[in-house]
């Protein structure tokens, strides 16, 4: 019995033909011509703004590039690979959208697979490394004190090689990259894993090692230092303003990666979720017209850093804004108590002559 069940798995597999493997053309739109349009310009304006506000958080920070913490360092690493998803990837969707049909072919699509995974997968092993970082510094002050800009650098190389090494996988035979079931963008394969073992291996070890293990380390990361914050945070108050100022900063630094974390999670994990949905359940169960929108959310994470620089870099500036000015109203309150008691004094010594 179990040999004719063995069977039958094999052979459902085997009959099992993905949907850029069947007569109808693969990269003719599946979406009416309205709904191609309006995500085209969508992807134009996600597109415009991202080059803009990553490309403006980059120039500034190659203004004081020598001055730069390491965390900064990382974070203008973020902003490159979202530059990157909107020069090199952007223009691909949006003329295939506004052409009702992916016009690249398969070269084409391979190499959009290729960018889109590429710069994905280094922004969130960026940010893995930015939580551990911000994690170091707050809640193991003994490591966190040796962290140095040349271990940034050093970093930046493995990130590079890390995303270069699992984006080039699907190369060699173990993967492969295709068209979206709506035919006007490409990503990984995920529906290997209705065909075969091998696929299903290589989905897994996507998943693994590209999404959740950097997540599970973004969580810890951050919920440690959460509760470290709590702790500590009456600790500081006793300091002198050295030490009080430099814990601000770091708390701002810290408060500009989780944002950041979050808002690229939350776009790509409901992307993430149709993936899985694609390669472990019902063969094409997932309907094309909802498919598209999570693809669509996902390439809008690019956007929201340049978003959350400025709003973070406002706040500290008014915060700082208001400690200077209560700290030269409190310097004028002693300046005029001074004089006023030298006046006082003067007066006196008046009287009694």
């Amino acid at each position: 019995m179990s040999g004719m069940a063995s069977d039958h798995n094999n052979s459902s597999q085997e009959e099992y033909i993905p949907h850029y493997l069947q007569k109808e053309d693969p990269f003719a739109s599946k979406l009416s011509r309205e709904a191609d349009i309006i995500a085209g310009f969508y992807l134009t304006i996600i597109g415009i703004l991202s080059t803009l506000g990553n490309g403006y958080v980059i120039f500034m920070s190659s203004k004081r590039k020598k001055k730069l913490r390491p965390a900064e360092i990382m974070t203008v690493n973020l902003a490159v690979c979202d530059l990157g998803i909107s020069v090199v990837g952007k223009p691909f969707s949006i003329i295939s959208f506004f052409s009702h049909r992916w016009v690249f072919g398969w070269i084409g699509c391979r190499w959009y697979g290729w960018a889109g995974f590429f710069f994905g997968c280094g922004s969130l092993i960026t940010m893995t490394a930015v939580s551990l970082d911000r994690y170091l510094k707050i809640c193991h002050l003994s490591y966190g004190t040796w962290l140095k800009r040349h271990h940034a650098f050093i970093c930046l190389a493995i990130i590079w090689a890390y995303a270069t090494f699992w984006a080039t996988v699907p190369f060699a035979g173990v993967g492969s990259y295709a068209p979206e079931p709506f035919g006007t963008s490409c990503t990984l394969d995920w529906w290997l894993a209705q065909a075969s073992v091998a696929g299903q291996a290589f989905v897994l070890s996507i998943l693994f090692f590209c999404l959740l293990f950097p997540t599970a380390v973004i969580v810890f990361s951050y919920v440690k230092i959460i509760l470290k914050v709590k702790s500590s945070t009456k600790e500081v108050a006793h300091y002198d303003s050295r030490i009080q100022n430099s814990h601000i900063l770091e708390m701002k630094l810290t408060k500009v990666a989780m944002l950041i974390c979050a808002g690229f999670l939350l776009a790509w994990i409901p992307y993430a979720v149709v993936s899985v949905w694609s390669a472990f359940g019902q063969p094409d169960s997932v309907p094309i017209q909802f498919s598209v929108v999570p693809t669509l959310l996902a390439k809008s994470a690019a956007m929201y850093n340049p978003i959350i620089y400025q709003v973070i870099d406002c706040k500290f500036a008014c915060c700082r804004s208001r400690g200077l000015k209560a700290k030269s109203s409190s310097r004028k309150s002693r300046t005029y108590t001074i004089s006023a008691h030298r006046d006082s004094t003067a007066m006196s010594e008046t009287q009694l002559e």
